[in-house]
């Protein structure tokens, strides 16, 4: 190194970073790849809280601007600036859908989902709807991709709302989003009504 003291990532330095390069709309966080810099102590709980340190991050402001430079490379989550990559932890997916919006019926509806940081993402062929289950209790937990490689668990209220929107289709009981459907459980284990 000639001379130059090594930085420790901090969560306003990246603040400062992400705002120094004006991105207009969202970051292209695509064509940013600066060297690894280290892991912040910033956490997403599965319920879509952030935290910094321990503490939770009080400005909704502060998390839309770290949600938008938020990369997913394999199984590690990164914030990404034209400068730095700083690790994080994200407990489950890094956004929560907390509500939808229905356009049309039947195999040509649309839902759109809404994100607890205001983001909207239309399921869709290239914005799929997938459940997984718990491999000891069964239970599911339904997710939508949001944005590059990047999901929201959709939360319980919603998800009741999707399954009174359910229908069967090969053997399979699930929803229809953009002409694309999307099963949520084998048809057989479906009660009716």
């Amino acid at each position: 190194m000639s001379g130059q003291k090594a930085v420790t990532p901090s969560a306003d330095g990246l603040a400062a970073s992400v705002k120094a390069a004006k991105p207009r709309g969202r970051p292209p966080v695509h064509l940013w790849n600066p060297p690894f810099s280290g892991d912040l102590d910033i956490r997403i709980a599965r319920d879509g809280t952030w935290y910094y340190e321990g503490s939770r991050f009080e400005r909704l402001e502060l998390v839309k601007l770290f949600s938008s430079i938020l990369k997913k490379e394999g199984d590690k989550y990164f914030l990404v600036t034209p400068v730095e990559k700083v690790g994080i932890i994200v407990e489950d997916a890094p956004f929560v859908a907390v509500d939808f919006d229905v356009e049309g019926d039947g195999e040509g509806q649309t839902l759109t989902f809404l994100t607890q940081v205001g983001e909207t993402a239309k399921a869709g062929a290239d914005l799929p709807i997938r459940v997984a289950h718990d491999d000891e209790t069964g239970e599911p937990a339904p997710y939508v991709l949001i944005r590059d490689n990047l999901e929201a668990l959709i939360d319980r209220k919603s998800f009741y709302r999707l399954v009174e929107l359910g229908t069967h289709k090969d053997g399979w009981f699930g929803v229809w989003s953009q002409g694309t459907f999307f099963p949520i459980a084998p048809s057989d284990t479906v009660e009716e009504g």
